[in-house]
């Protein structure tokens, strides 16, 4: 590799975090030294997946005691996964985390209170758009968790060159890195494992597998699952949960001189997917992709490209026997795009990062005529026709060390976004022929213009503190669905919306891109050789211009459908995509205390957390999914080959619940969990009891339940109102994994 000076190689060989970085632990295998994980100006926060903590601890939710990335072999890894395969759940276990509940395996992430499209998800660079009306195939569930390598989580003060279009967070996904080995004998490595989890009936294998040398790396990884409905604590059994899911990726990688290209191509399958908030089902979602990247070191700094296609193929319906009828709704989806990333050394204590990005997504939703239907029929529904959304971005940024002890990150960068699509129709004239010819003549072509700005300190007096400060601007332009959805009628309504509430949605063509003015401050104490203590705090205010919400729906169609639309606090109600001024503040408090080590009891750590959040339109309406104040306790021991981990788990009550939604309240609730994992050479066994107690308790961030509980009428049962999703009751899950 080329010289460059001794600093400067070291942070060219990594990459920018920021003042509110988190990052998701690596759930397989580490790359090789050539490509190790981005390092920072700033200390990141490692979150574990739920099975597995620091020093190889498994049930570790929490954050290590170095600001280092920590690295959990294949084997561990596998065994966090015990737990969830829903990758999106994740999220939960960083500071200020949360997950939307959704599908077994499609929740939505959540950041300090801001979910869904405002936490943007790329996977190894790629961006999966909405491709549901109910985005029920949402980016993190295009890869099991055991797939993944490493997850980064970048706060809303992320520097610019992150990425553009979130105003919560960026969520990073790395499958399938390269991995080199000295010499030129191939060798080949990887694991296999197996899972079972008692509530549900879940069941499942992952594995892996890489073949390689000093300058070649071929690696297969993927996953199947499955499991039935599961029950709540009081042994009902929570319907439309069931699901089965596989993913797939295979990437090849070659070493030249000091340059490394990586080609990678995958795919998923879901035969099918229930969901307990929506109206509808997933009875098919099928996904291919094309992934390429490179990554050459220079004389003058590093450059990085990437490039990708990926195509979705999404069907929703009704899985039966906890949903019956029949109403096709099919979605076909395209996105592509490339980066370009180039960090300059300008001298040995300043960088300058500068990059372009371009990302294009091409949507037709539509509902086939359903045979001897007047309602739905005879022709077919077009929701979203030829649907485009075009995103160039182009930014500059400046990293410079001021001194030993303070360094600073200044970047702004630029988002044109344009969007369009074309002419639709509905069923029939009848019905749907006045909201599809209002909709036809208005112009439907979009321009935004988006500007984003970082500013970030950073100040570390001593071996023992130290102190961050973060300050952004960022902006995000509406999804294809929130600006096109264009029919009153109530069927149609109840099939827009991830937000699993049970009310209806309708576009707004004169939606404004969001606008996110965030400050964030955290201070980090820890004992001088970072192994006894740690304590980090960590409060941020967000003031959102255009939040991007939904007020009661005022238009013709709307009040038709239910009289009482603009008053009811009941009901189910029908909204329309709107603009509000908006601010969220809170704050993440976190840390761990080291207890014991002796040979007779081993190593015991204390962990603990506190997540508060709270959001609120100037009109005094709440913010609609805020999670209630959160914490985890836990006492993680290793004696030996043995790891063991006693957590419980706090929640609050949910009383600041959004109006205009009619959402739900929750009650408080506490759960106790049991996790501990034998290691043993090539083999590694797991065990967990989740919920011990079998606590019954309703899920906060979880929506309505649309399913269990019903109401005849003589047009057929439909769903009844005031009922929240209930949690998981017990599970004792085991898993299996050999490595070789």
């Amino acid at each position: 590799m080329r010289s460059l000076p001794s600093a400067r190689a070291l942070r060219l060989s990594t990459a920018l975090l920021c003042p509110s970085l988190a990052v998701l632990g690596p759930l397989l295998a580490p790359p090789a030294a050539a490509q190790t994980a981005p390092a920072s100006i700033l200390p990141t926060v490692v979150v574990r997946p739920p099975a597995t903590d620091a020093g190889g601890q498994t049930g570790g939710e929490g954050t290590a005691l170095t600001p280092d990335t920590a690295t959990i072999s294949g084997a561990e890894a596998a065994a966090a996964t015990l737990f969830t395969s829903d990758s999106g759940a994740l999220i939960g276990g960083i500071p200020g985390g949360a997950a939307w509940g959704a599908g077994g395996v499609s929740s939505l992430p959540a950041v300090n209170g801001m979910g869904a499209d405002r936490v943007q998800v790329a996977i190894n660079g790629m961006i999966f758009s909405p491709a549901c009306p109910n985005e029920m195939n949402p980016p993190m569930s295009f890869v099991n968790p055991a797939m993944i390598s490493t997850t980064k989580v970048y706060y809303g003060t992320a520097p610019v060159s992150v990425g553009g279009d979130y105003t919560g967070a960026k969520v990073d996904v790395t499958v399938a890195p390269a991995r080199f080995t000295p010499g030129n004998q191939l060798q080949v490595s990887g694991s296999v494992s197996g899972f079972y989890r008692s509530n549900g009936n879940a069941y499942g294998v992952d594995a892996n597998a890489t073949v390689s040398n000093a300058d070649t790396s071929v690696t297969y990884t993927g996953g199947w699952a499955r499991a039935s409905d599961y029950t709540s604590g009081n042994g009902t059994t929570i319907k439309s949960t069931m699901y089965e899911t596989q993913n797939h990726a295979l990437s090849i990688s070659k070493k030249l001189a000091d340059n490394i290209f990586t080609l990678q191509v995958g795919g998923q399958f879901i035969p099918s997917e229930g969901f307990v908030n929506q109206y509808m089902d997933m009875v098919e979602n099928k996904s291919i992709f094309v992934n390429g990247r490179y990554e050459g070191m220079f004389d003058w700094g590093k450059l990085e490209a990437t490039t990708f296609f990926n195509r979705v193929r999404h069907t929703m319906g009704f899985i039966a026997p906890d949903k019956d009828g029949d109403m096709p709704m099919d979605t076909r989806s395209t996105d592509l795009g490339y980066t370009v990333k180039a960090t300059v050394g300008l001298s040995p204590d300043t960088l300058m990062r500068i990059g372009n990005e371009v990302f294009y997504n091409n949507l037709d939703d539509w509902w086939p005529p359903v045979d001897g239907s007047m309602m739905m029929g005879p022709d077919t529904f077009e929701n979203i026709n030829n649907g485009q959304r075009l995103r160039v971005g182009t930014y500059a940024e400046w990293e410079k060390e001021l001194t030993d002890k303070w360094t600073t990150v200044i970047g702004l960068r630029n988002d044109i976004v344009w969007m369009n699509t074309g002419d639709v129709q509905g069923y029939n004239e009848m019905m749907y022929g006045l909201d599809a010819a209002l909709f036809n003549a208005q112009s439907h072509a979009r321009t935004d213009i988006n500007f984003d700005g970082t500013v970030s300190l950073r100040y570390e007096p001593d071996a023992a503190s130290l102190y961050e400060l973060g300050l952004a601007r960022k902006t995000r332009s509406p999804n294809l669905y929130e600006r096109y959805a264009w029919s009153t009628s109530a069927m149609a309504m109840k099939m827009i919306g991830w937000y699993g509430d049970g009310n209806g949605y309708v576009g707004n063509l004169d939606l404004e891109p969001e606008a996110a003015h965030t400050a964030s401050f955290t201070a980090t104490w820890h004992d001088p050789a970072q192994q006894v203590w740690q304590l980090k705090v960590s409060p941020y205010y967000s003031y959102v211009v255009n939040y991007i919400d939904a007020d009661r729906c005022t238009l013709a169609g709307c009040l038709s459908n239910l009289p009482s639309n603009l008053i009811t606090t009941d009901n189910f109600v029908y909204l329309q995509f709107a603009n509000h001024d908006a601010w969220l503040y809170g704050v993440n408090i976190d840390g761990k205390l080291a207890l014991w080590n002796s040979d007779t009891y081993g190593q015991g750590t204390f962990r603990g957390s506190l997540n508060f959040v709270q959001g609120q339109r100037t009109d005094g309406v709440n913010l609609y999914h805020m999670m209630p104040v959160n914490s985890t306790l836990a006492v993680d021991n290793t004696l030996g080959n043995w790891t063991t981990s006693l957590e419980l788990q706090l929640v609050g009550s949910k009383v600041l619940v959004n109006q205009v939604r009619n959402e739900l309240e929750t009650s408080s609730y506490a759960l106790l969990n049991f996790r501990t994992a034998y290691e043993w050479q090539m083999v590694r066994v797991d065990f967990g009891i989740e919920n011990i107690f079998d606590t019954e308790y309703d899920l906060p961030l979880g929506g309505a339940n649309l399913v269990n509980y019903q109401v005849p009428s003589m047009m057929g049962s439909s769903t009844a109102w005031g009922y929240p999703v209930a949690g998981m009751g017990r599970s004792i899950n085991t898993r299996v994994t050999v490595k070789f």
